[in-house]
């Protein structure tokens, strides 16, 4: 598929994000991993232990005759808080910034036209604190990390973070969903 590209967004816990993507029409894969750090092959205990420096991030794999990255974005900044450093609700700590690793300088000049169009804008009550980052490398996450939500919609997590986050998504983007 001469199409497919990839895209890297950290917007919080990773389960929450695969989960949002996943249901988006050319999404072929979310993947959950990490990015951002300094530790090679980092471990899901070392990522949140804070001491590697990476965020939870999901690696998107989707057909751009399908969707566009600007609708990547625009579900991105719709499904998670922009304006918080280090922080979606009860999720705290740097692996749960709000980040964009870009891979080349036309996914960079979209975000950064994306966040000062939703600055002027106002879209949000506060400014966006979303970091933009050059893609320097992906791992993904441990095995168990991977479909998440859709294992384990009966845990806690998933059924008072998760769920209501992606009932809020399928009323915003109705006409974008698989």
């Amino acid at each position: 598929m001469n199409n497919l590209k990839k895209a890297y967004f950290a917007g919080g816990c990773f389960w929450c994000t695969e989960a949002v993507f996943l249901r988006l029409k050319g999404v072929e894969k979310a993947i959950p991993g990490y990015c951002g750090g300094n530790y090679e092959n980092p471990t899901y205990e070392q990522v949140c232990s804070g001491i590697t420096g990476h965020a939870e991030t999901v690696l998107i794999e989707y057909d751009s005759d399908l969707i566009s990255y600007e609708m990547l974005l625009d579900v991105f900044f719709r499904t998670h808080d922009p304006t918080t450093i280090n922080r979606q609700g009860n999720d705290v700590g740097k692996h749960y910034r709000s980040a964009i690793f870009y891979t080349d300088l036309e996914q960079k000049k979209y975000a950064e036209n994306f966040i000062k169009k939703c600055n002027e804008d106002g879209l949000f009550k506060k400014r966006i604190v979303t970091q933009l980052e050059p893609l320097k490398e992906f791992y993904t996450a441990e095995n168990y990390h991977m479909n998440y939500y859709e294992l384990n919609q009966n845990q806690p997590y998933c059924e008072y973070v998760i769920t209501p986050k992606i009932e809020k998504f399928k009323l915003k983007f109705k006409s974008e969903l698989k």
